[in-house]
């Protein structure tokens, strides 16, 4: 039955119109309890219970509505309803507990206020039932001075039981009646004596008894001690807090009977305090308790305090006279042990709750306000605390509820509750801090700074890092000094660091003084002993001294800049700015006077009592106007008092912790003066004085900052096009606005009119056009944003009618219907009769749904004829006439407009007639040419096949070093020239010289070498072309050592991810815009060579070898290089004429005899020049034969039999044609050669007599000399050349982009095939090993977005090599590319990226057409490229051992092939550049001594070469 009920509750409580927006759930009733468990979070409100995971994602809910049924006379039983049955009565929870150990949730209250009702649920989801039944646990109205804990008392060494402690609020007990049971301990299970929440045990029932009015606050359970604290009023006096100690054991009756009890007071021996929240401090020998008391009993005045609450076991038990065990008749009448604080941490008006934990030697508190705000305190272990700091601000002023608790399950956010909206908020922000420097000023016990890591986190994220973090006691700085001067006259620096740090680091403990003058410290120094080092100064003259001290923790630098004053010298009147002075430069003040400082630390606290004895007029201060601001602060407040001529600014004192604000003034009258509020981040009262020369601060005036504007609405929403609309904003704190902005006006201000704490009225601005615009409230320097508001086109005023009535004229006015719903408030009205103004009361308004009717009253007037009205609104003015007067000239100008409509309308036709039959023929010609470029380009798209020659011959790799060489050094030859050693010196070992040898065994030290790219890399001089040559040259002189160069690469990655971290994770390795990035590429060429030539390269040359047959199958523009037949819109030839096929038969000549070699068949066209015709002869020859033809093509000519004579072939002759000044080169068109002629190719060399044929191409102006297939832009008689006369539209000629793409499709796919494929089901070594490295780095940049990863994985194998690789396919092969075919390898290279994005595309008709050519082949890519990834993400790992030996194998394959010597001579050229960068980048470093003297030792080296030859 239960299981039933459960089953149906479910079913009842789902979801309830729950909000989840900004780290916060919003519910449909108020919040009345919360609780956190180990997995969830519960919540508790009016009708509703919820269950939320810890992100505060909603799991389960339950509704609390139902109704009650009787079950017999006596007995009434509760069922819960669906939300859509209305029920009659609600279950109301007053206790609500998550008992974690039993896996149930104890929820108890109130049904209706009159009957008690407990229920246990599953923890697991709060839907399933387990227990209910009616009995009261608890108070039975809703109180929040009722405390409900569980209790765990030991029954003996071995069993413990557990009970539900209740203690319920209590009213001053009625005359006659007995003391009311207040405290009781209730079962928790119905093994217990008594079954489930009975308060019996085998000795009877037992409870605690108070006198009094109670009112219970908290409770809790420290190890056996039960703890429970109350405000009692006995009646006779005032308010008493109260502490309650309990020890649990044995049983009820024994753990009551330990009762003891002790009152808590503030301060003196005054009572009247109030308790209004505390927090246990866990941790730590004694019982440290934190409680938030209003001082004066009030909500307003309150205090943060300090308590140890440790029992007092040797006072007696039962000696409490507020609070007595059943066993005893009455209380006592002796009174209770006093306890009084250790400290008053913070004071601070409305704190309302606060949650504690100790945090790396800190307690932090965590106090929320009854203005909405929840603050961090951070305090040191002197008990001194730090500068709040706002965690969470609720919009407007809404009070934080009492409950506050810490996520249990990272520890990072605790959970605050306002009203109906319960929000997860983050202890600290960590991230926000850029530098060391900046994470220790935070003060924050949460943050360390993570040396490896190179950024502030928390310290259980910096795992396997050494870090450093504040100290347990508040430091102003990190590092600071002191200055002394020893008995023997000896001045000493003594330097200390204020930090924490992990106790491996404290060894490795070291400090560095340097300074521009020489030597600075004495040899016989003290050994440096963490956190201390002191520096004997070798001379006495220490007065203006620059000092730069460096001091290593561990793996942790930190860099400190001094300035050295002798003390002595600091002199002048005594002051606060003086001794200040004296203090920041390590010096002593004592006796009004600064000397050398003594060995006790002194801080700038003694300098706070130095009067002057400069005499100023001492300030008054009687108002600040306002006084009331938000927390943005104020522009342009006034201070009011007397004496302020002397004052030079006002100072802003907030907690005594934190460092007070100043504002500069201006205007000072001696009486007034201006300044600025500043901003600030706490809402609260601050303290103002004013500032005198001297550093003093006079007066005592006071500020409160309160929640900044809040706007809701806009009334009226729209407003007429000319402005000037009076407009009403409603909010909360709108006094507070100083302008109103649109933001169509370019943020110009607007100054209210009036403003009140709800409401505010402005007259808006003009618009241009009818629009919407954003209405913004400017505050101080902030701008809010707030609402829109909608302009439309002013009103129109149509017409209007005058009626006499008595002895008053009525008027009424027509206008046209709108949007701005103006009222008659807005509108004035005149009439205007013989030059005089009669003002017309407005009466009432008429709306239809075209015309609005407006009527109005001239009082006392009997002549009706008015001849126009004057209508006001805004600050607009505008005249309505009488319509009738321009009636004839508008009758006139009607009958005007057909005569001359009609005029024009013969002539039109006339010439219509004309021009119509000469378009007909136009058209038609057109309709024609189109209908047969459409044609064929249909039967070409249809009848394409993919029938492109596989047989290529033998494919022309390039060696390793030719290939890797071009990869290095893409643009430079020169390089290339000096890396690579020439045929016969492969084998050659070259013992390298003492300078070589001294540069190649400093790059191998990695401390080194990522300092000399780091200090390269942040010279502006150092540009990305000097970055690219710099890590090939790297890559040269550390190829025979491929594992260093990995290492290398990957601390270098390292860095380059940090520096973008904060940025934009996405864009790394997006460019090459760094060394890093360059030698990654070259990493990859090296280690995917080998995968490259055995799978991919075959592939790569048929796609090659096929484009180019295919470009070749059409027409070729000479020039230009477009062809029909091709991939990229750019490099399309739409502007082809006719051509045809023809096949030659192509004789060699053999000797000087005139005989010849068999035919050659050849494929050409029409349209072919002669320079076109002989590479299509020798592209031939080499295709049957595997060898091309012996003769070069420039000394080849072609000639062509005809009548039995052969003609010589030229591309230019005297009879070619000539358009404007240039002449078009000949084609075999143009010679007449038919299908099937016969052409003799002739070497030059054979036959010398010929006249010799040099390219054209060879003239520098070739492009402006000649043209082909493409006419120049010159007007020509079209007559003469009908064929010219064609329109060619590029749209008709798309269709050749598809038919290559058909007639290639099948490379690209094995291509791409054959580079996400997985031979023997593994990717090659680097790429599972690079991947793999990528993936660790994200994991310790918590970086769980897996878009970043795939991208970073897009970004370094497919964008960084095998793009280059397709686009570049002369890397690989013995080849030349042509710009048109690099044209066409783009298409594809683009196409293969977008198999890697992650984002969909849309296309559309506008698209280019190189993403429209494989759009619909991209969804298949992508599926294979996403298993792809998955493939190698399953793989097993690459073992340490493995790559290893697969980068020896690698090293070891190409040993000797590269110039070692040369790459480093290159190498020692950046290094002489930038000499001192590079030297003091390794000073920043804290380098070895040693390694710096090998750079110089480098430097002697090279520099000793006079007669350098490099011969290394």
């Amino acid at each position: 039955m239960i299981l039933l009920l459960g089953l149906i509750w479910s079913l009842w409580g789902e979801p309830a119109r729950c909000l989840q927006e900004d780290g916060g759930f919003t519910f449909s009733g108020d919040i009345l309890h919360i609780t956190v468990a180990t997995d969830d979070v519960y919540i508790a409100t009016e009708e509703k219970l919820y269950q939320l995971s810890h992100d505060l994602v909603l799991t389960h809910s339950l509704t609390q509505r139902g109704m009650l049924k009787d079950l017999n006379q006596n007995t009434k039983k509760f069922h819960r309803v669906s939300e859509k049955t209305r029920g009659n009565a609600t279950f109301r929870v007053n206790v609500f507990l998550p008992f974690t150990k039993n896996n149930s949730l104890i929820s108890c209250g109130v049904i209706e206020s009159t009957c008690g009702y407990c229920e246990i649920l599953d923890m697991k989801n709060i839907s399933n039932l387990l227990h209910g039944e009616n009995i009261q646990v608890g108070p039975l109205e809703r109180s929040s001075a009722s405390v409900s804990f569980l209790v765990d008392v030991k029954k003996n060494p071995t069993v413990s039981e557990t009970y539900i402690l209740a203690a319920v609020q209590q009213d001053k007990a009625e005359q006659g009646k007995s003391d009311p049971e207040t405290i009781k301990l209730l079962n928790t299970d119905d093994s217990q004596h008594g079954n489930i929440f009975s308060g019996t045990e085998q000795t009877g029932t037992h409870v605690i008894r108070s006198r009094g009015k109670v009112e219970f606050v908290d409770g809790f359970q420290i190890n056996s001690t039960v703890y429970l604290f109350s405000n009692v009023d006995s009646g006779t006096k005032n308010n008493k807090v109260r502490l309650l100690w309990f020890e649990a054991k044995s049983s009820k009756r024994e753990t009551f009977n330990s009762l003891r009890g002790a009152t808590l007071r503030i301060s003196g021996d005054e009572e009247g305090s109030r308790l209004l929240a505390s927090s246990i401090i866990r941790g730590g020998q004694q019982v440290l308790w934190s409680g938030v008391f209003s001082v004066d009993g009030g909500a307003t005045r309150t205090e943060l305090v300090l308590f140890d609450i440790s029992p007092d076991l040797s006072r007696g038990t039962d000696t409490d006279p507020d609070f007595y065990p059943t066993s005893k008749t009455s209380v006592s009448q002796s009174e209770p042990k006093i306890l009084k604080p250790k400290a008053v941490l913070f004071k601070k008006d409305y704190m309302t709750s606060v949650l504690a934990e100790r945090k790396m030697g800190w307690m932090v508190f965590f106090i929320g306000t009854s203005d909405g705000q929840l603050l961090r305190l951070s305090v040191d272990r002197n008990l001194r605390p730090t500068c709040p700091k706002v965690l969470y601000r609720a919009s407007g002023d809404v009070k934080l509820l009492p409950q506050i608790y810490l996520d249990p399950v990272d520890h990072e956010h605790v959970y605050v509750s306002v009203k109906n909206q319960v929000n997860r908020v983050p202890v600290s922000e960590c991230n926000t801090h850029t530098d060391k420097k900046a994470c220790w000023s935070a003060q924050d016990p949460y943050c360390v700074w993570c040396v490896d890591e190179k950024r502030c986190t928390r310290e259980d994220e910096c795992k396997g890092s050494d870090w450093l973090s504040i100290p347990d006691e508040s430091q102003k700085k990190m590092i600071s000094h002191r200055v002394v001067e020893d008995p023997k006259g000896q001045i000493k620096v003594t330097i200390q660091a204020h930090l924490t740090v992990k106790a491996e680091m404290r060894s490795n403990f070291s400090c560095q003084f340097s300074t521009t003058s020489g030597q600075l410290c004495m040899q016989s120094g003290s050994k440096p002993h963490y956190p201390q080092c002191t520096c004997i100064l070798s001379t006495h003259r220490v007065d203006g001294v620059d000092v730069t001290v460096r001091i290593r923790v561990g793996a942790a630098q930190l860099t400190e800049k001094l300035h050295l004053i002798n003390c002595s010298n600091i002199q002048g009147e005594p002051s606060d700015l003086l001794c200040q002075r004296c203090i920041t430069a390590g010096c002593g003040w004592r006796d009004n006077s600064c000397s050398w400082a003594s060995p006790q630390v002194q801080s700038d606290s003694i300098c706070t009592n130095i009067t002057s004895d400069v005499k100023f007029s001492k300030p008054e201060i009687s108002s600040i106007t306002p006084s009331n601001v938000s927390f943005y602060g104020k522009n342009h407040a006034v201070l009011s008092g007397r004496d302020l001529q002397d004052v030079i600014g006002v100072k802003i004192l907030k907690d005594l912790s934190c460092s007070p604000q100043e504002s500069p003034v201006w205007n000072k009258t001696g009486v007034n003066l201006t300044f600025h509020i500043p901003s600030t981040n706490a809402k609260g009262a601050v303290k103002v004085c004013v500032l005198l020369p001297d550093g003093s601060c006079h007066g005592n005036a006071e500020i409160i900052y309160q929640s900044a504007p809040i706007c809701s609405g806009i009334v009226p929403s729209s407003s007429w096009i000319s402005g000037k609309r009076k407009v009403t904003l409603h909010g909360t704190n709108l006094h507070f606005v100083d302008g109103i902005t649109h933001d169509h006006m370019h943020n110009h201000a607007i100054l209210p009119r009036t403003s009140s704490y709800q409401n505010l009225t402005y007259e808006t601005p003009a618009a241009e056009k009818t629009q919407k615009s954003f209405v913004s409230m400017r505050v101080a320097n902030e701008t809010l944003s707030c609402t829109q508001i909608t302009y439309y086109k002013d009103p129109e005023f149509t017409s209007f009618s005058a009626v006499r009535e008595g002895k008053d004229v009525r008027i009424v006015i027509q206008k046209k219907a709108d949007e701005l719903n103006m009222s008659t408030a807005e509108l004035s009205v005149w009439g205007i009769r013989e030059e005089e103004m009669h003002f017309c009361s407005i009466e009432g308004k008429e709306s239809s749904s075209e015309i609005d009717s407006i009527s109005c009253e001239i009082k006392g007037i009997q002549e009706v004829k008015f001849n126009q009205l004057e209508i006001r609104y805004g600050d607009k003015s505008i005249k309505l006439s009488n319509s009738s007067s321009n009636l004839i000239f508008m009758l006139f100008a009607l009958l005007l407009i057909p005569v001359i409509v009609a005029v024009v309308v013969v002539v039109y036709q006339s010439k219509q007639k004309k021009l119509t039959a000469k378009m007909n023929r136009l058209i038609e010609d057109l309709e024609l040419d189109i209908r047969k470029d459409i044609r064929q380009g249909f039967v070409d798209l249809q009848t394409e096949k993919a029938d492109l020659m596989e047989n290529v011959g033998a494919i022309p790799f390039l060696d390793y070093k030719h290939f890797a060489s071009r990869i290095f050094f893409p643009e430079s030859d020169r390089l290339i020239r000096l890396c690579i050693k020439d045929i016969g010196q492969d084998v050659v070992t070259v013992k390298l010289d003492e300078g070589c040898q001294s540069l190649s065994k400093l790059i191998q030290d990695q401390l080194f070498l990522t300092s000399m790219v780091h200090a390269l890399e942040e010279q502006k001089s150092f540009t990305i072309k000097d970055k690219c040559s710099l890590a090939s040259l790297l890559t040269v002189a550390l190829h025979s050592n491929l594992l260093y160069l990995t290492n290398v690469m990957e601390v270098l990655l390292e860095d380059l991810m940090h520096q973008n971290s904060n940025s934009q994770p996405k864009l790394l390795l997006r460019r090459t815009q760094s060394t890093v990035e360059k030698l990654l590429t070259n990493w990859m060429s090296i280690c995917l060579y080998g995968f490259l030539r055995e799978s991919v390269g075959q592939h790569l040359f048929l796609l090659v070898s096929a484009l180019t047959q295919q470009i070749s199958k059409g027409p070729v523009d000479c020039v230009t290089e477009k062809a029909l037949y091709t991939l990229s819109e750019d490099w399309l030839l739409w502007k082809a004429q006719d051509f045809s096929p023809l096949k030659l038969q192509v004789l060699f000549a053999v000797g000087r005899d005139g005989e010849v070699s068999q035919p050659l068949e050849v494929n050409a066209l029409s349209c072919d020049t002669v320079e076109q015709l002989k590479e299509k002869i020798l592209s031939t020859f080499r295709a049957k034969f595997g060898f091309p033809y012996e003769t070069p093509i420039r000394d080849v000519c072609v000639e062509y039999e005809k009548h039995g004579s052969f003609v010589p072939l030229q591309d230019v002759d005297a009879s070619s044609e000539v358009i404007g000044d240039m002449k078009k080169l000949n084609t075999l068109k143009y010679y007449q050669i038919s299908d099937g002629a016969a052409i003799k190719v002739i070497s030059k060399k054979d036959h010398p007599p010929l006249s010799p044929q040099t390219s054209l191409k060879d003239d520098e102006n070739f492009s402006g000399k000649y043209f082909h297939l493409i006419d120049p832009d010159v007007v020509e008689d079209q007559a003469k050349s009908p064929e010219r006369k064609k329109l060619n539209l590029k749209e008709l000629h798309l269709t050749k982009l598809l038919s290559t793409k058909v007639a290639v499709h099948s490379y690209v796919e094995n291509l791409f095939n054959s580079i996400w494929g997985m031979p023997q089901s593994k990717a090659p070594h680097a790429v599972k090993y690079f991947f793999d490295f990528l993936d660790a780095r994200a994991d310790n940049m918590k970086i769980s977005d897996p878009d970043v990863r795939h991208i970073w994985k897009t970004n370094s194998l497919p964008l960084r090599f095998w793009v280059n690789i397709l686009k570049n396919p002369q890397f690989v092969f013995d080849m030349e590319k042509t710009p048109h075919l690099d044209g066409c390898l783009s298409v594809i290279a683009q196409a293969f990226m977008d198999c890697f994005s992650l984002s969909e595309i849309q296309l559309g008709k506008h698209a280019p057409t190189n993403k429209l050519l494989y759009a619909k082949d991209i969804p298949k890519f992508k599926q294979e490229v996403k298993v792809y990834y998955k493939q190698i993400r399953d793989q097993q790992p690459v073992t340490d051992t493995e790559f290893k030996n697969f980068l020896q194998e690698e090293s070891k394959k190409h040993e000797n092939e590269f110039n070692e010597a040369a790459a480093l001579k290159e190498l020692y050229k950046f290094i002489q550049q930038y000499f001192t960068q590079i030297k003091e980048k390794l000073s920043q470093n804290a380098a070895p001594a040693e390694l710096v003297e090998q750079l110089h030792h480098v430097k002697d080296t090279f520099d000793g070469l006079k007669s350098c030859s490099w011969s290394c």
